[in-house]
């Protein structure tokens, strides 16, 4: 079996060890398993489409376009992805197909050895040589592999000489990944997939606070995946903490600052190394808005946790409509927007709004329905900065919009503040943007847009400070779970004395030139032409 139920999960010595066993034997490190896990995830993703957006109804209240753009989509892409992330040579035929997309799974051995690497360069011009060839190599995927395929190498000083170095990335062992409830397919399967593709053998802790979604994976996960290397484990807090007791090699923590506090404690009783993606607010400076794209709204509407505008009383009254609009043009039907998690976030969001200074500050909506836990999509306008919904993370319809007498001076505001996940600014102005860049820190930055990032497996995912540490997506996710083993290999043919004592000054000068690659000097050196 690849789930432990809540009931079984008094004591996790066994599944640890088990789990441990299992990685020691070598299983998790073969390629051809490998690359089994992540066909099998995309299997998973293709085959129980439909149970995936019935869950997510279910707990979420998601309509199916919602839950295949955040969650199915991008895990697929991620699943299929991966595949590129370390099969680096040895292309073979497509072995899986979906829709218009063809997975090519290299079907190469020998993962990481020198052998691999040194036929790479020749198979990669011959590939980029046909018309095939070239389509792929232009593909994100193989963009990561040949970034991988530089990260395999090191350079060696000609003082070295005969050495050779490279890093060898190797599996970091037993690993633990908590997911969230606001994306509970999402955040499990795409850093399984980078834990799956580092050789690892991992346990799976969904949120019982989707409990649909996390009973669809622990019935699922061991079917597609292997049951002796991949475990669910279900369950509440209490649940989380007992696995907590346990050594580690990795965990993958997403949800509250508070919980994660708890995890890093826990964590430091085995210096279990720790990645924490935690909740936090994603600020948007808007400094250009045109009326005639209307889409600039659309992401305002669905993605950020606050509006940072100018003050100016005809702009925002415009920009107030604008979004008015587009809340309307959005949800034509009730089933277009996601329900609030339970009641007790309902209460959250409504506490939030039940402050007398914060209430005055509505513009548009404020209407909660405790029956069907929905809150109509409002806006406030400067409600105070030391209120709850300006200091606590929303998660929920409300957005707030803070006027700044320039727009400069919404950089002052953010650094003020802690660290955000997303910083999203609107503006034609290159000089904000390189000032928001420069002067600012945040996980990401996104002009223009906002979400888009966190589907873009090229680049990393993670916060910063406040907001989390640790990065994946993509081949960030294979990195995540990896331990890069530095590896240098020195031959027998030449020794140089001079590193060893007796000291005397000649040695110090050769050290001297060696330190600052002065090879021809210290080459005469050597032979006796210069002191």
């Amino acid at each position: 079996m690849g789930s432990v139920p809540e009931e079984m999960a008094l004591g996790f010595g066994d599944l640890v060890g088990d789990l441990r066993e299992v990685y020691e034997s070598g299983r998790t490190r073969d390629l051809e398993w490998r690359q089994s896990q992540l066909r099998g995830l995309v299997r998973l993703l293709e085959e129980k489409e439909e149970d995936i957006f019935d869950v997510l109804r279910e707990d979420l209240g998601k309509h199916r376009g919602e839950s295949f753009r955040d969650e199915v989509g991008f895990s697929f892409l991620c699943a299929s992805n991966e595949c590129f992330a370390f099969c680096l040579s040895n292309l073979g035929s497509p072995s899986v197909q979906s829709s218009n997309v063809t997975i090519y799974i290299p079907l190469c051995s020998g993962w990481g050895s020198e052998e691999v690497r040194r036929g790479q360069a020749a198979e990669l011009q011959e590939l980029g040589g046909t018309r095939e060839g070239m389509f792929l190599l232009n593909t994100p995927a193989w963009r990561h592999s040949v970034s991988l395929l530089s990260w395999l190498s090191a350079h060696t000083p000609l003082v070295a000489f005969p050495a050779t170095a490279f890093v060898v990335p190797e599996p970091l062992g037993v690993v633990l990944i908590f997911s969230c409830w606001n994306l509970p397919i999402g955040l499990v399967l795409e850093p399984l997939s980078g834990a799956l593709a580092a050789g690892n053998a991992v346990v799976v802790k969904p949120s019982e606070l989707a409990p649909s979604t996390s009973a669809f994976l622990a019935a699922n996960l061991p079917k597609y995946l292997d049951p002796k290397a991949v475990k669910v484990v279900e369950g509440g807090a209490d649940v989380g903490e007992r696995l907590m007791e346990h050594r580690w090699d990795k965990v993958l923590f997403t949800g509250s600052s508070r919980v994660g506090r708890m995890i890093m404690t826990k964590a430091a009783k085995h210096l279990t190394p720790v990645a924490l993606e935690l909740g936090s607010k994603c600020p948007c400076i808007v400094d250009w808005l045109d009326s005639n794209r209307d889409s600039q709204v659309h992401h305002l509407c669905s993605s950020c946790s606050s509006v940072l505008r100018r003050q100016n009383d005809r702009n925002n009254a415009s920009m107030i409509e604008m979004l008015k609009t587009t809340l309307k043009k959005f949800f034509t039907k009730p089933e277009y927007m996601s329900r609030i998690l339970n009641e007790k976030h309902l209460k959250r969001l409504s506490d939030l709004l039940a402050d007398r200074r914060v209430a005055a500050s509505v513009v548009h909506g404020g209407h909660f329905n405790p029956k069907t836990l929905t809150i109509e999509p409002t806006l406030l306008l400067n409600p105070p900065l030391d209120s709850d919904i300006m200091t606590e993370e929303i998660f929920g319809p409300l957005l707030p919009i803070i006027t700044v007498k320039k727009i400069e001076d919404s950089i002052t505001f953010l650094k003020s503040k802690p660290k955000p996940l997303a910083i999203y600014a609107f503006t034609r102005n290159e000089k904000l943007k390189n000032r928001i860049i420069e002067e600012t820190s945040s996980g990401s930055v996104t002009f223009n847009d906002a979400i888009v990032q966190y589907g873009l497996d090229s680049i990393p995912f993670g916060g910063v400070g406040h907001s989390g540490f640790g990065q994946y997506h993509g081949k960030y996710s294979f990195e995540m779970f990896s331990h890069k083993k530095a590896v240098l290999k020195r031959s027998f043919l030449i020794e140089f004395m001079f590193r060893y004592p007796p000291w005397d000054e000649t040695k110090i000068s050769m050290l001297r030139r060696v330190y600052r690659f002065d090879y021809i000097s210290l080459f005469l050196a050597i032979i006796g032409l210069r002191r």
